[in-house]
């Protein structure tokens, strides 16, 4: 998922404070004191208001040492950072001019570096790196807490717009770079800190989506103005290209290469989270694509654009399925009815993840049945066949970022006992070129794909990693994790975290792939949109039960997690069915949805929770909404929650607000907020360790105890 609350401040020379302290107060409205009266922890959202910060260090007080003053707790951090600081990983990257770059961290480079490796010897397991830009060296030289964020580069691929964000956040400073000199390029583009959309029209021309002043952002937070900045020129000068409403989501650009070196700038207007118009940038001016609102364009290649679509699409007399691949001519895209060429029709339990293109082709990885495929697509004589790349049966397959001007192409294959292995790609054949060491020692464990019932009949897939020799006696400590939201798909991959600090210390481990994800693509998802949303709760419900039943676990063993979207997911599973489980780890969640809306990015996700503006899908919101829906039960287990007061995605005052509501109940629980790190509670290495340390702590004591 994709704000920020801006705080009025009186800073005045010294003879004028006590004038400044002195202004009266302005007097609330009445809407504004109906809020405060059905809400009395509103003062939580005030991300960095003295006393909203005062309770944040006292729950960070009381809390950690709960967690860290255990004796177990020493251990269980060294494996964490054993696992986060290894360099033991593979360097992936993106494939642009010859080389393959790649960021980094590690113990030495915490914050990490950019660095690049020829093709070649990265092909042949004997990259020779050398480093483009180093994050910690930058911060120590300009006492900044910078944050990478990524880097966009223009069509000559030599000069990059490198994203720099304060502490983790969102937002981001923008800055022209040179691969070639490797420095920050004097008198160039600099984009100042905004949720900025940034893109390259050409060497001298930037596409800017950014925070231009009073009125110039949507009610998500984010610009809907886009301009055209010619180099030697003030921002400010910016010539206007188009603007959307301040009712979208957003308004950006995406700009594509094919392999002949062409090049297209394609304006990107989100009116909802989940429903985008697309118009092609011409000197002209922007013109309106033939595309269903719904679809998502990946790629550039053999001038055709190269689409998936979210829903169901009926053009020129006849029907493309939700979740086919396509491609369309780009001389025929602004057409009533442009030409249209199916390049891949996935059945119901199939889905497509990710298209990528090269000189020769397209990569596309997906699922069936949430099992990991690969498949290559090549164009001959205008017909599109596909091949089966060869990887093992299970698992997960993602791409690295391809380059449309290189034929060399890679691929990583994981499963949740097998560290992931790169492999190089030629036709059809994949060869191993590196596994990544094993992070812990997977040959006690075995991995299980079961299905569950939901109510309305749907089956529900999950699959179970524990020891080869469990029993099914209802007494093995068990973590339940999924997410249900975004089309996000929850699939079969190695996480170390969860080898060394849970099944090693005797956990079972399950990840459920109920609906709102993408697993059997966009019709899963859609399944429990708006007023649907039970559905996925009715479907996580499903898994709780399953694992009971089948004497997996026990409600006095179970536990379970979920961040953001999961966040809500725990918080409704608690209201509804506390009896189940014994622990619960709440991450950076949204959990008072009956004004989510009005809080940071919040207005952009209306297309998946639905408006508390609109009655009927408030009165739905008002059922499941987990802050207000909590009650003083006796069967409700103790809780941790974890958030950062960075977080410019989702208001930490959620977390905050649950947790202070909790503690008026009596409800025992446990609460972590990082200042820093953003929407993921972490801004490096060591942070990412101390969190996960707090998480298996917690469940540690709740469930092996």
């Amino acid at each position: 998922m994709l704000g920020r609350n801006l705080f009025r401040t009186c800073v005045m020379a010294a003879v004028l404070a006590a004038g400044c302290a002195a202004s009266p107060e302005p007097m609330p409205t009445p809407a504004e004191e109906q809020a405060a009266a059905a809400d009395p922890y509103l003062w939580l959202e005030e991300v960095e208001g003295e006393r909203a910060l005062a309770w944040v260090h006292q729950q960070n007080n009381r809390s950690l040492p709960v967690l860290e003053n255990d004796p177990r707790y020493a251990g269980l951090l060294n494996a964490a950072l054993e696992v986060a600081q290894s360099r033991d990983r593979l360097p992936l990257g993106q494939i642009r001019g010859g080389y393959v770059y790649n960021f980094w961290q590690d113990p030495d480079h915490v914050r990490g570096i950019l660095r690049r490796a020829p093709i070649a010897g990265y092909a042949a397991n004997n990259p020779r790196w050398e480093t483009v830009l180093d994050i910690d060296a930058l911060a120590r030289t300009e006492n900044a807490n910078w944050v990478y964020q990524g880097a966009d580069c223009d069509p000559s691929g030599v000069r990059c717009m490198v994203s720099l964000s304060n502490g983790g956040l969102d937002a981001s400073t923008d800055r022209e770079f040179d691969l070639q000199t490797r420095q920050f390029v004097a008198g160039g583009f600099v984009v100042p800190e905004a949720k900025s959309n940034i893109g390259w029209l050409d060497r001298d021309t930037l596409l800017v989506a950014t925070n231009w002043g009073e009125g110039s952002l949507t009610e998500s937070g984010y610009p809907f103005i886009l301009k055209a900045w010619r180099r030697g020129t003030p921002l400010a000068s910016a010539t206007e290209i188009m603007r959307g409403e301040a009712t979208d989501v957003s308004l950006g650009v995406a700009t594509f290469e094919d392999e002949s070196g062409d090049h297209i700038a394609i304006a990107v207007e989100g009116e909802t989270f989940f429903e985008t118009v697309y118009s092609l940038i011409t000197p002209q001016g922007p013109q309106r694509l033939t595309l269903p609102r719904k679809s998502t364009i990946h790629e550039f290649f053999a001038d055709r654009l190269i689409v998936t679509l979210e829903e169901a699409w009926t053009v020129g007399g006849q029907t493309y399925p939700s979740g086919g691949l396509l491609a369309i001519p780009l001389a025929s895209a602004t057409r009533a009815a442009p030409t249209i060429e199916v390049i891949f029709a996935p059945n119901d339990r199939q889905s497509i993840e990710d298209v990528e293109a090269t000189r020769d082709g397209l990569l596309v990885a997906g699922f069936d049945n949430v099992r990991g495929r690969l498949q290559r697509f090549t164009l001959r004589s205008g017909s599109w066949r596909g091949e089966q790349i060869a990887l093992p049966p299970t698992g997960v397959v993602t791409l690295p970022g391809m380059s449309t001007s290189e034929s060399r192409a890679f691929a990583v294959f994981e499963d949740f006992l097998t560290p992931p292995t790169l492999y190089a790609l030629n036709g059809t054949q994949a060869r191993s070129v590196r596994s990544l060491p094993a992070q812990f020692d997977a040959s006690p464990y075995v991995t299980e794909q079961f299905e569950a019932t939901s109510a309305d009949g749907t089956r529900v897939p999950y699959f179970v990693v524990r020891r080869r020799d469990m029993q099914t006696n209802g007494q093995n400590p068990t973590l339940l994790y999924a997410y249900g939201g975004f089309q996000a798909s929850q699939v079969p991959s190695y996480n170390a975290y969860i080898g060394r600090l849970w099944l090693d210390q005797g956990g079972t481990y399950v990840l459920a792939n109920i609906r709102g994800g993408g697993e059997f693509g966009p019709n899963w998802h859609a399944a429990g949109l708006l007023t649907n949303r039970q559905r996925i709760y009715d479907d996580f419900y499903a898994v709780e039960r399953d694992l009971v039943t089948r004497n997996i676990t026990s409600p006095r063993r179970l536990g379970i997690s979920g961040r953001s979207n999961g966040g809500l997911l725990m918080g409704v599973m608690l209201n509804q069915h506390p009896e189940m489980v014994n622990a619960a780890i709440i991450g950076s969640p949204l959990l008072a949805m009956l004004r989510y809306d009005q809080l940071l990015a919040g207005a952009s996700w209306v297309g998946e929770y639905g408006s508390p503006n609109i009655p009927e899908q408030r009165a739905f919101l008002e059922q499941i909404t987990p802050y207000q829906n909590l009650r003083a039960r006796e069967d409700f287990p103790t809780v941790f929650i974890y958030t950062s007061t960075k977080d410019d995605r989702v208001h930490p005052g959620h977390a905050r607000k649950y947790g202070a509501r909790l503690d008026e109940l009596g409800i025992p629980y446990l609460y972590y907020e990082n200042t820093d790190g953003g929407h993921q509670a972490n801004a490096n290495l060591r942070e990412a360790a101390r969190r996960r340390t707090l998480e298996y702590m917690y469940l540690t004591q709740r469930l092996i105890d």
